[in-house]
């Protein structure tokens, strides 16, 4: 294997790829990038068994071939090389050596012929949907999915078409985050939940750009497909939760409000509740709605805190507790200017909606508040 190729394109592809390199695993083969050379192009491949990752390039192929390099320290080679055309090829040690300048590098290789291949999947459903599409649906659930991996089905995302809408949802038992859009084609429905790591590497891979992704789902596996890149994964099993109905139709008391008004408060209150000497002890934030205002509020042994701004309001006055981080994550994900907030009692549900019949619905439950 001999070839020359553009720093910047040799480490677009590396960047992509290392994100499916096994940390922890008893087969070294598994922490390496499979290189492999075709008429003049290259395509690396990493697989730690749950994310496989392609990525294809062209170069200057002067000799076919292929082989096994430990990721982590070919990376970091490549990243600190200068900006211009690297020279890569095995020698006859079966070392690879990579040149560039005056630098020269040799690294110990494994075998090609071991390296697991990538899961051949048998789609039986697919779309296609832009790239910034998918990475504005991503960024404005991922934050909800669950780390408890004592429910395994709620590590993933859930995308589920239906009547040719994409509706992706992730719940993790104290907060629902739920994006949807309408796709363009006529697609069957069906449902998959893709693991949130997958999604986390995804989301880092693809571009803010309206060239089109297409996901693939057979029955255990999902496959991403871009220009010159492909992301197989497995699927989670399991039954999702039946999201719709769990997200009250009715509210007692609503506000309108500007988004980054209340985030900033929130933002600020936020200070004093995570700021306490007994970490393990989780404070809420109190919000109490009357006519025309909110008063967001916190007390704690550090100190206490207290905001007032001015709202629309409809319905009663209410008290309820609340973890500020979620209602952060979920104001910090939309983008609109002005959001319904509606309440149900004290120990029900709380649902951020956008004013202008938007496509997301996040939800958040209360924390009881002490007398």
């Amino acid at each position: 294997m001999k070839l020359v190729c553009e720093k910047d394109k040799i480490l677009r592809a590396i960047n992509s790829v290392t994100k499916a390199v096994a940390s922890k695993t008893t087969m070294p083969i598994l922490e390496g990038i499979l290189i492999q050379t075709n008429d003049n192009q290259v395509k690396l491949t990493t697989y730690d068994l749950e994310i496989g990752i392609e990525y294809i390039i062209e170069c200057d192929v002067k000799e076919q071939g292929a082989t096994v390099v430990n990721a982590i320290m070919f990376s970091e080679i490549i990243r600190k090389l200068p900006d211009t055309d690297i020279k890569i090829e095995i020698n006859e040690k079966n070392l690879l050596v990579i040149e560039c300048e005056g630098s020269l590098y040799k690294l110990a290789t494994m075998n090609p012929d071991e390296f697991p291949e990538l899961p051949q999947i048998n789609i039986e459903n697919s779309i296609e949907i832009e790239q910034n599409s998918l990475k504005d649906m991503i960024r404005k659930t991922i934050f909800a999915v669950s780390t408890e991996e004592n429910r395994p089905i709620f590590t993933g995302c859930l995308f589920q078409i239906n009547n040719n809408k994409l509706n992706v949802v992730a719940v993790d038992g104290f907060r629902l985050a739920w994006k949807s859009k309408f796709l363009q084609n006529k697609i069957n429905d069906f449902t998959a939940v893709i693991p949130g790591r997958t999604l986390n590497e995804i989301n880092k891979i693809i571009l803010d750009s309206f060239d089109t992704v297409k996901i693939g789902v057979a029955k255990n596996q999902a496959l991403f497909e871009m220009e010159n890149c492909k992301v197989v994964t497995r699927l989670l099993d399991g039954e999702f939760l039946n999201y719709s109905s769990v997200i009250p139709e009715n509210w007692e008391t609503r506000i309108r409000v500007n988004k980054d008004i209340i985030q900033n408060c929130f933002e600020r209150i936020s200070l004093i509740s995570s700021s306490s000497i007994e970490k393990e002890k989780k404070y809420p934030v109190k919000v109490f709605v009357e006519i025309g205002k909110v008063t967001i509020s916190c007390t704690n042994q550090t100190g206490d805190a207290k905001e007032e701004i001015y709202v629309e309001s409809e319905g009663k006055n209410l008290e309820a507790g609340f973890n500020p981080k979620y209602f952060l994550d979920a104001l910090r994900a939309i983008d609109d200017e002005e959001v319904f907030i509606d309440f149900g009692t004290s120990i029900s549900p709380c649902v951020i909606r956008s004013v202008d019949e938007g496509d997301y619905t996040y939800m958040i439950l209360p924390i009881r508040l002490k007398d």
